[in-house]
């Protein structure tokens, strides 16, 4: 399915009314509660294929996922960048038998980022058109596959995508917050082992290992051995004069194979557990939120289609989203 396809496909069924509403009132209620990790919200194969448009809904798996893809970012907005790492990351965990499930999660307490410009109701509604475009784009029901077409999730290759937050603002408490979830241990007889699967970039990689983000000499290891224990980190490499290019940047993760991590209070073995992949392509057009945002103050809509999906583009212009000059 193309991506003109797969967006006028999800553009042709209307979303749910006061989507933001919606989103504001979960958010006020998850905000008053105890719980440092919520699913909001689910869509399913099955949600997708249906005519009705009902509000977001929640829909636990039945049998935990084998493996769950975690996407976490400030999604402000959702870009078509973090397309390609989620379908990309599908692609390599999973098979006949094990679909994979996606993970958008949003961390409203932030480490580094303060909840701007776009509000966070409006980023949730955001993602949730951005999980209805991520997960058409998963279809292979235009394939010539002979599975029957009555059942929607029979010839798709995601389980279902959920849309959470989280207070917690580092990677290795927001996996225990997932671990500690009942909302992924299944509804039905079949339980099994789910392993998390973060899709990050390299400069989020460099982070993870700065020890000034862990407290004493033991830190990092106290924090991380739990983490790589239920989770490994998928690395989509950022080829720029920053972070250098490709070899400079695997040559970083030999380095730490060959002792750098324990150096800085980490373990070699948790090198094992992280699978570098290739970023943009040769001549490819680089995609960032901040690409996204400076071309609408340049009402570019051309520009602004090439960064994001048509529903996420629909939204952004519909709402009046990133047209302060400050933003």
């Amino acid at each position: 399915m193309s991506q003109s396809e797969t967006d006028t496909s999800a553009m042709a069924r209307p979303l749910p009314p006061n989507l933001v509403s919606v989103f504001t009132q979960a958010l006020k209620s998850y905000q008053l509660s105890s719980a440092t990790f919520r699913v909001l919200c689910s869509l399913t194969p099955s949600s997708l294929a249906s005519s009705h448009t009902d509000p977001p809904a929640l829909h636990p798996p039945q049998v935990p996922p084998k493996a769950l893809l975690v996407l976490d970012s400030s999604f402000n907005p959702p870009t078509l960048a973090h397309q390609r790492m989620a379908l990309s990351a599908l692609s390599d965990h999973n098979d006949s038998r094990h679909k994979s499930r996606i993970l958008l999660l949003l961390a409203i307490n932030n480490a580094d980022k303060a909840p701007k410009p776009a509000a966070f109701p409006q980023r949730l509604a955001m993602m949730y058109i951005f999980a209805r475009d991520l997960l058409a784009a998963t279809s292979t029901s235009t394939s010539t596959s002979t599975t029957s077409s009555t059942d929607p999730t029979s010839s798709n290759r995601c389980g279902g995508v959920d849309i959470a937050v989280t207070t917690e603002p580092y990677f290795h408490a927001k996996s225990g917050a997932v671990a500690e979830s009942d909302f992924y241990r299944g509804t039905g007889v079949e339980r099994g082992a789910m392993e998390q699967v973060y899709l990050t970039g390299f400069d989020t990689l460099i982070r993870i290992f700065n020890p000034k983000y862990y407290a004493g000499a033991d830190g990092m290891a106290a924090a991380l051995d739990p983490f790589f224990a239920r989770a490994r980190l998928r690395v989509t490499m950022r080829t720029d004069a920053e972070w250098g290019d490709a070899t400079e940047q695997r040559e970083y993760l030999e380095e730490l194979r060959r002792g750098g991590l324990e150096r800085v209070g980490g373990k070699t073995e948790w090198v094992k557990r992280i699978e570098m992949e290739d970023g943009r392509k040769e001549g490819e057009e680089a995609v960032s939120s901040t690409k996204v945002r400076d071309a609408v103050r340049r009402q570019d809509w051309d520009a602004l289609k090439r960064l994001v999906s048509e529903g996420v583009t629909s939204w952004i212009r519909e709402e009046g989203l990133y047209t302060e000059t400050n933003v």
